[in-house]
């Protein structure tokens, strides 16, 4: 198969008390393969496709077969976007950003703090599925959006830096559907360092 689920940079139990282990079991090893099946199942009509990274579609989605397009939009967002999250996450992480990725943040938002309040509330209001993303744009400008079900901003052309999955499956065994407190949780293993190392590129 063309793409393959990636392994967790951590144990499924690393990033307890915040995230639990059974969730964060099923979320990777079910959730996750389920879009990495269907994503390899669309691209079996189209097998050139396969051949780039899931980033390189997502960026260019308009260059998809019409046939594919929504199931590459979907599920191959949700291959992107889980990918992506698991990095930006860490056991231990550090409490805050620092250097350059700071400076940045209080720039763009007026301090590290008011981002995370800018975060949080983006997270907190997506309506059912989604998610909040802390993204860069090619003049390297900071913004906060959320996308829908499994959008990407790579489809609009912005850079991911940090990501929050507010999808229920994210959270729910844990949380039940205090996703509020779920998100406060989340802020305990963002991987600031994973962070700042993208924004640099």
């Amino acid at each position: 198969m063309p793409y393959s689920l990636p392994e967790l940079p951590y144990p499924y139990d690393a990033l307890e008390p915040h995230l639990d282990s059974q969730t964060l079991e099923i979320h990777h090893r079910k959730h996750h393969q389920t879009y990495v099946d269907k994503l390899n199942e669309a691209l079996a009509t189209a097998p050139e496709m396969s051949k780039e990274p899931i980033e390189s579609l997502l960026m260019n989605l308009e260059a998809v077969p019409e046939a594919i397009r929504v199931a590459v939009r979907n599920v191959g967002g949700g291959h992107a976007n889980h990918s992506f999250f698991w990095t930006i996450m860490a056991p231990k992480a550090d409490p805050e950003p620092t250097g350059d990725l700071a400076s940045a943040l209080t720039g763009a938002f007026g301090s590290v703090a008011e981002f995370k309040i800018t975060l949080t509330k983006a997270a907190t209001t997506v309506f059912g599925s989604g998610w909040a993303w802390l993204v860069k744009n090619q003049a390297g400008d900071l913004s906060v959006m959320t996308t829908q079900n499994q959008g990407s901003p790579l489809s609009v052309g912005l850079t991911p830096l940090l990501a929050i999955d507010v999808w229920e499956h994210a959270y729910y065994l844990k949380y039940q559907n205090k996703r509020a407190d779920y998100i406060t949780a989340w802020w305990n293993v963002v991987n600031w360092s994973k962070v700042a190392e993208i924004y640099t590129k």
